[in-house]
């Protein structure tokens, strides 16, 4: 049976540059059924659904649902829900944890503080704090969203759960149905396509030390996807896989080419040069649509500066 996963794999379609992009999560956990939008079409009040996702307009928080792998039979509402807050960008990575019994809670937080990786409105508003466990392995599972996100995602989530991996969780939607099953790793916010159990894991530890493994990995949710390419591809050239130390601080131009400034903590800065291809022959982009040629980020050059030479950022 052929699938968008398939031909993307023959195909050999590029990962870098096409993580979902958000600076902020925000996941709620909701057992039972998925809909193709899950806000407003699972077993959380619809209502509430549509007023998190006009809260959260454009203040760079994504909101997810979350369930804990395994069968998903409707045993109603749940007593408690976890709830995390995850900020991505480099300098300010953090991830907190609740639990609430009424999820309308959400409401209270001030979004736009939360965008912006201000952790306190999380804290007051559910009473959270620094999540203190293992790092958060989120593996896409909507199938009604796309076939193979169930196919490939549910075991792979089922596979870390039995294996001990405590942060396993299925969400509703990573974007990029093609490259499943695909993965979100939280607090850094590294998103990773066609994702297998041994390399989660090894994933995860390098995220408790402090590291990002670059196999497979679609990119940072922080950076827009020029951001995404250029900054995998600095890791690349300058063998850095130290986490939380490079940022993208200046992209100019716009499509199909872009210039990409990231600097690293220690100083130095490097230019990228991202353009937009497009990938041929035609493919599904999803399972059931038409085929299509998806955009990718390709990398033309990456030069490390001089001092005199890096731009002021304005």
């Amino acid at each position: 049976m052929s699938t968008c996963t398939t031909a993307s794999r023959h195909l050999d379609e590029p990962l870098a540059g096409t993580a979902a992009t958000a600076r902020t999560w925000l996941l709620l956990e909701q057992p039972g059924p998925w809909g193709a939008k899950a806000l407003t079409s699972s077993h959380l009040d619809p209502a509430l659904g549509r007023a998190l996702e006009a809260a959260a307009a454009d203040t760079g928080v994504r909101i997810a649902l979350i369930r804990r792998p395994g069968p998903h039979a409707d045993f109603g509402p749940p007593a408690e829900r976890r709830v995390y807050a995850a900020h991505t960008a480099p300098g300010n990575v953090w991830l907190h944890g609740a639990t609430t019994c009424d999820p309308e809670v959400l409401l209270d937080l001030d979004f736009t503080a939360l965008g912006k990786g201000d952790p306190h409105t999380f804290d007051a508003s559910l009473g959270g704090g620094p999540h203190t466990g293992d790092p958060l392995a989120l593996v896409c599972t909507n199938g009604k969203r796309d076939r193979c996100c169930a196919l490939l995602g549910r075991p792979l989530a089922a596979e870390l759960a039995a294996s001990g991996v405590d942060g396993a969780w299925e969400v509703t939607h990573l974007g990029g149905h093609r490259f499943s099953p695909t993965l979100l790793v939280l607090p850094y916010g590294y998103a990773y396509g066609r994702a297998e159990a041994h390399a989660v894991k090894e994933i995860l530890q390098g995220v408790r030390e402090g590291r990002v493994v670059t196999e497979g990995c679609r990119g940072n949710s922080a950076w827009e996807r020029p951001g995404q390419a250029a900054e995998l591809a600095v890791r690349t050239a300058a063998r850095e896989h130290t986490a939380d130390v490079l940022s993208v601080v200046r992209t100019d131009g716009s499509a199909p080419r872009w210039e990409v400034t990231v600097a690293h903590a220690d100083g130095r800065v490097w230019r990228v040069v991202v353009a937009q291809g497009t990938s041929l022959p035609p493919r599904p982009e999803s399972c059931g649509s038409p085929l299509g040629s998806p955009a990718r980020m390709d990398v033309v050059a990456v030069r490390e500066l001089v001092p005199a030479a890096v731009p002021v950022p304005c």
